[in-house]
């Protein structure tokens, strides 16, 4: 069984120093450029100490992306050059390991302009089979109309978007996570306020008419749909109550617009949610290296034993992102 995992993320020296510049600095930056050494060595290191872990985890194939905030935080110029730069030499690593590393393309959202011709690029002449975007370009959620030509691109290739967390604004993170001294970054990141922050965007770009416009565009949520698919039985009634009009409901946008993955959170529980909610057919594997633990062997053997069809296993350990990408790697007509 080949295991593709999708949320694996790396990072070059020349963002890390780009971030200490940004305008927008954040927390999440900072804890990149300070993290344990050993994250930071598995974070930058694309070759044979990445390869090694994907063994032990049983992973077979990795599909790198940047390590957030990514380009989100960055001036407008900055991330062009970096999101171009980054890009080029993440290629290069992809073809020096074309059998074990793939590549999502890092998108300049602060112009974006830029962005939608970026992936264009990434995908067209570098090969990438999507994007990874990290929420919202500082006050700019991703329902804001500047992102529809990225969307026309993304959808028009066939080219997936995960929609990554990021920390929330500075104003929430005062008012919501903070007195807690250590506990603070954590609290507002990978605890509970990263969830909350990729929901509400993803909530935002449905609610805002995007997947109105783009019905073709297909959105990838990790840590089990980031409350989405938990409060989907709330929102719909709810936001239909009082006003809103979607070309279809919210409910059939999230089973025909959203695939979901685990990010390394190995819960049977959440997969079953997952499973009923968006069906075996739209979930991916997803071990989120280098910040979650599934050394020993723990995402293969976590597939292995979730309460699936032989079929259903294969699709989610590979066969649901082949057919998620047919159309941007090429591997489809644009009809299928």
């Amino acid at each position: 069984m080949k295991i593709i995992a999708l949320e694996e993320h790396f990072v070059v020296p020349e963002l890390m120093h780009a971030w200490q510049d940004a305008p927008d600095g954040t927390d999440e930056a900072d804890s990149v450029l300070t993290r344990a050494r050993h994250v930071q060595r598995a974070l930058l290191d694309t070759g044979e100490q990445r390869i090694a872990a994907m063994d032990d985890q049983g992973v077979d194939v990795q599909v790198l992306s940047l390590t957030s905030p990514g380009m989100q935080n960055l001036s407008a110029p900055d991330a062009v050059t970096m999101a171009r730069q980054t890009n080029d030499a993440l290629a290069g690593v992809v073809a020096a390991h074309p059998d074990r590393l793939q590549g999502f393309a890092a998108i300049p959202t602060p112009d974006p302009a830029a962005a939608a011709a970026e992936l264009e690029r990434a995908v067209g002449t570098l090969g990438f089979p999507g994007a990874l975007i990290n929420g919202r370009t500082g006050d700019l959620s991703m329902d804001n109309r500047v992102f529809d030509d990225l969307y026309e691109v993304a959808e028009r290739l066939g080219a997936p978007i995960y929609l990554h967390p990021q920390e929330p604004p500075a104003a929430v993170r005062d008012a919501y996570y903070s007195g807690f001294g250590d506990l603070d970054f954590v609290l507002s990141s990978p605890a509970i306020g990263w969830h909350y922050e990729t929901g509400i965007q993803f909530l935002r770009m449905a609610i805002g008419g995007v997947f109105d416009r783009y019905p073709g565009l297909q959105v990838v949520l990790g840590h089990w749909g980031e409350l989405v698919l938990f409060y989907l039985e709330r929102w719909q009634p709810t936001l239909e109550r009082t006003g809103l009009h979607l070309q279809r409901p919210l409910s059939e946008v999230v089973r025909e617009n959203v695939w979901v993955t685990g990010s390394g959170i190995l819960s049977e529980r959440y997969f079953r949610w997952a499973a009923e909610v968006v069906g075996a057919d739209r979930i991916m594997t997803a071990t989120d290296y280098p910040y979650v633990d599934n050394s020993g062997g723990a995402a293969r053997t976590f597939l292995e034993n979730l309460p699936v069809t032989a079929e259903e296993r294969t699709a989610i350990a590979s066969g649901n992102w082949e057919r998620l990408t047919a159309r941007a790697t090429g591997q489809s007509t644009p009809d299928a």
